[in-house]
């Protein structure tokens, strides 16, 4: 049984990859903020056995005292750092406070990590908005291939990349990148594009909306992957023994329109007549319109595979839109 710390554990993916530490028996911590108070908000996808494993610890990445008491007081073998101010149009709108978040606090925790437990292990989730428009040619990104953010969130992430690229490579961290492209599912928040349609045809289905469904940009394409498949390529990166100043593109292998997504919801939720309209706030400045990535190199060293059909990604998100709805 190793301890594993996750930065981030009330959002998106930390609580299903507390899930999968819980499952494969290991020992899980959760960093959030004092003022969060959001513990218990993770209990939509965690059950009450996975919920009272978890050990909170309260610390602000921002703050290294409050940082440097948690790792004095903590022995860890690994710390999957997902934490992050993740959305890419809220970038645009407040982009010091995603740098501070990103960037700081992303240093502070490589700085605590380095003067206290040079031995943990560290997984970093950037992202693939690190490559910002390479790929446009319909080619598979390689995690090699030069790094061009096209937003501030994209630019937040690229820098603090780029710095854990130069800790590792010089011996002060032991550890690895994970660039995450698209992925979905079951907590995806309602601003998020698949999600935000998810919740829309829920919301119709209860006889709160009208049919109408407000889209942005269908004509983007995307390699969309399953969360509970995201953190569990991060796991099998994170317990390879071999696995350490490796960068990894985490997604899946099929190109599709964001029209194909919006298309299945619709088709899953069983309703008739649903009218889609362009809603303008829903479109990104500088849109990304194609991103496939190469991980090869995850899958030749770790022998990851995708589990989830994205069938049953869509139709477990439109349940989960349904039950929140319902409560």
């Amino acid at each position: 049984m190793a301890k594993f710390l996750i930065t981030g554990i009330t959002g998106f993916a930390g609580p299903h990859l507390a899930n999968l530490l819980h499952a494969e028996g290991h020992e899980v911590y959760g960093l959030i903020r004092r003022t969060n108070g959001m513990e218990s908000d993770i209990r939509d996808v965690v059950n009450d056995e996975v919920y009272e494993s978890i050990k909170f610890l309260y610390s602000d990445l921002t703050n290294y005292r409050s940082l440097r008491k948690v790792f004095e007081n903590n022995w860890f073998d690994g710390v999957f750092h997902l934490a992050a101010q993740s959305h890419p149009p809220t970038s645009f709108i407040d982009p010091i406070g995603t740098m501070d978040t990103n960037v700081m606090g992303s240093a502070n925790l490589f700085q605590v990590i380095q003067d206290h437990q040079k031995e943990c292990k560290l997984m970093f989730c950037s992202t693939s908005e690190v490559y910002g428009n390479v790929g446009q040619d319909g080619r598979k990104i390689h995690w090699e291939d030069r790094i061009f953010p096209a937003n501030p969130y994209g630019a937040s992430k690229a820098a603090t990349d780029v710095y854990l690229q130069e800790r590792m490579e010089n011996g002060y961290i032991k550890g690895f990148i994970t660039r995450a492209f698209s992925h979905t599912g079951p907590r995806r928040g309602r601003i998020f594009s698949i999600s935000s349609d998810a919740y829309q045809i829920a919301r119709m289905i209860r006889g709160l909306q009208e049919p109408i469904l407000k889209v942005g940009n269908l004509e983007t394409t995307r390699v969309v992957m399953d969360v509970r498949d995201t953190v569990r390529a991060y796991y099998l990166a994170m317990i390879h023994p071999e696995v350490t100043n490796h960068i990894f593109n985490i997604c899946g292998d099929t190109p599709r329109k964001m029209q194909f997504f919006t298309d299945k919801l619709i088709e899953l939720s069983g309703l008739s007549e649903v009218r889609q309209k362009v809603h303008e706030p829903f479109w990104r400045p500088h849109e990304i319109h194609y991103q496939h990535g190469d991980s090869s190199n995850l899958v030749e060293m770790t022998g990851f595979e995708e589990e989830y059909d994205i069938e049953t990604t869509l139709d477990d998100l439109l349940m989960y839109w349904l039950k929140k709805i319902d409560e």
